[in-house]
């Protein structure tokens, strides 16, 4: 299995940024997906998760109602649409994925796969 992460970039407060996460090698729908994100001096942190097969969705109570997760089965794809941006978002954000669970994982120790991580910078 093999992520790739990006999208990031420089956003003013309230603006917004779409996340792709590109995945290959999900030859199975026992698979959830999920973004993290990292500060600096902080633990990563769940963000939202999304499960392969039947789309159950998850989301952290930070970010609930300001993003959304969803996926493309077709291209494999996963993505993380970010609306109302705020200066504590600020992160660097890494897609996972994990198999074996029900549901989505919150934690990111059972996440055996991992993006290279993209860099969110949210002004004021």
């Amino acid at each position: 299995v093999q992520l790739q992460a990006s999208g990031g970039g420089l956003v003013q407060a309230g603006g917004s940024l779409r996340l792709p996460c590109a995945a290959s090698g999900l030859t199975s729908s026992n698979y959830a997906v999920a973004w993290f994100r990292q500060a600096p001096g902080k633990e990563r942190e769940f963000v939202a998760g999304i499960t392969w097969s039947g789309g159950s969705t998850y989301y952290a109570y930070s970010v609930k109602g300001r993003f959304t997760i969803s996926r493309d089965n077709a291209k494999n794809t996963v993505y993380l649409q970010m609306n109302s941006l705020k200066p504590e978002d600020t992160a660097v954000y890494y897609c996972g994925a994990t198999r074996g669970y029900i549901g989505v994982v919150v934690t990111s120790a059972p996440y055996a796969y991992w993006g290279q991580g993209t860099q969110v910078t949210v002004s004021r």
